[in-house]
């Protein structure tokens, strides 16, 4: 686990294996360009300040320096350069800079003291997140060290508690993300329901979170038929995960969801084998609750949070769910299955009528849940819907700040009639068009009056090839929005 920490201290004086520098595009220095010494370099080397320019200059005992080296990272035009870019330019170098053990980034002090928190903790989320890697399955590492520890620069002037703070935060936030990451990332043969609940348990005594596991007999006795009718074809049983956060009294809590499907082929509506490969990514709004759910806990913001997490298996067996069944949810909802691969929302509903019980204030839930969602926005936005445009708003702008963008779709009224079953109350289902909006529609049955927001996480939760804040696999997204959003509500 990489370690964070802020100090006001001269580039050229901190211990660190290396300093990273901004210059910007036409050579302009950035902070502590000539400090370390290396505009001259850079400018040698032909370089001219684009995006994604480095240059790596030893620099251990010369005038004084205390690092090993610096590297000059080419951060593109000065006047677009701003968190997210900053961010994505450290996140871009960081597996390059693993190999020195510890660094240190000027990067922070190309804010204003007005930005001067948010820029320590997005510098420090970037520099962590790149420097992720998941090798718990190579007999041999051979792409360096670990990034063991980083120092987020910043200005005397600076408020140096409010800046501590935020390079805490950001030590927390990457730890979680991490997790989150290394989750999804675990096969799903080794990661069946109950070994994701054994995980989350772990998770919250270590946090000091309450947590609650019902298992598949007692889901059964109380009436989670989504979560039982998706896990029917697997030898491996469902689990519900239960979580409560407490930091504000008997105040209505924030109420979370994630849809957890260890591993989806599709049931009987079986996937074609190209779309199957990576269908353990298919938990990863589970695993964005449960590691926003450890970031929070240790935060400590003055705010409850409750969540509640299905997580089942969905497979094709002789026991499994069939086209055409007809299945009765928490609170005696009943949905008819005409797509046993539509089945993240069939579980989500038990969850969100549950929550509902709880009388929260909100209920956010995350899913990757529909292809049509990647169809309107590509893979790097996700999808919010909802009953409540102002919830919404919260949402698309936490994720503004964080980097994770979000866009809102229409909750159109119209669409909810494409729901409508012959002899249920609602089907899985609509027609071709519109498989966001209808996938919404459906999670609307269950939330009645409760300000609700769903986000449809199928793009961005997942990374074919890889992205400038880690590589291929999952990315943890929206971890760092929800923890942002809870923060401010806080």
């Amino acid at each position: 686990m990489t370690t964070f920490a802020y100090s006001s201290t001269p580039a050229h004086e901190v211990a660190a294996g290396v300093v990273i520098v901004p210059i910007f595009e036409g050579g302009v220095p950035g902070p502590g360009a000539k400090d370390t010494g290396t505009v001259d370099a850079y400018a040698a080397a032909r370089l001219t300040g684009k995006t994604g320019e480095t240059l790596v200059v030893p620099r251990r005992g010369g005038d004084g320096f205390v690092a090993d080296a610096v590297m000059v990272v080419g951060v593109g035009p000065k006047g677009s350069f701003d968190l997210t870019a900053m961010r994505r330019a450290l996140g871009k170098v960081a597996p390059a800079v693993r190999r020195f053990g510890s660094a240190a980034t000027t990067f922070p002090l190309a804010f204003s003291a007005a930005r001067a928190a948010d820029a320590v903790q997005a510098a420090g989320e970037g520099l962590g997140l790149g420097a992720y890697r998941f090798d718990r399955y190579k007999t041999e590492v051979t792409d360096g060290a670990d990034l063991g520890s980083v120092v987020l620069l910043g200005s005397p002037r600076w408020d140096a508690r409010r800046m501590k703070a935020a390079s805490s935060r950001a030590e927390v936030l990457v730890d979680a993300v991490s997790w989150a990451r290394d989750l999804v990332n675990t096969p799903a043969g080794d990661l069946p329901p109950a070994k994701i609940a054994d995980a989350a348990k772990a998770m919250a005594k270590d946090a000091g979170l309450a947590c609650t596991i019902w298992n598949e007999t007692r889901l059964a006795e109380q009436g989670f038929g989504g979560i039982i009718g998706v896990g029917k074809g697997s030898v491996n049983p469902p689990r519900l995960i239960e979580l409560a956060y407490t930091g504000a009294g008997k105040a209505a809590p924030i109420a979370l969801s994630g849809k957890g499907i260890a591993f989806d082929s599709g049931g009987l509506s079986i996937k074609d084998a190209s779309g199957m490969e990576t269908m353990k990514c298919d938990m990863g709004g589970a695993a964005s609750i449960l590691a926003a759910m450890k970031a929070i806990a240790r935060l400590k913001p003055k705010v409850n949070v409750i969540a509640a997490i299905p997580c089942s298996e969905n497979m094709p067996s002789g026991s499994a769910q069939k086209p055409g069944d007809v299945i009765r949810h928490y609170g005696g909802t009943t949905s008819e299955v005409l797509n046993t691969d539509a089945e993240g929302r069939l579980v989500l509903a038990d969850a969100l009528a549950y929550l509902v019980e709880k009388d929260p204030s909100c209920i956010v839930d995350t899913a990757t849940l529909t292809g049509a969602c990647m169809v309107a926005l590509g893979t790097d936005v996700a999808g919010v819907l909802g009953n409540d445009d102002a919830l919404a708003r919260e949402l698309v702008r936490a994720g503004r700040d964080e980097g994770e963008p979000l866009w809102q779709l229409p909750l159109h009224a119209d669409y909810r009639r494409l729901i409508d079953s012959k002899v249920a109350d609602i089907k899985n289902i609509g027609k071709r068009y519109a498989g966001a909006i209808t996938a919404a529609w459906f999670l609307n049955e269950f939330v009645g009056d409760t300000p609700w927001a769903h986000l449809d996480i199928a793009g961005p939760a997942f990374s074919e090839h890889g992205n400038d804040l880690g590589p291929a696999g999952a990315t943890g997204f929206p971890v760092r929005t929800l923890v942002r959003f809870v923060l401010d509500r806080a």
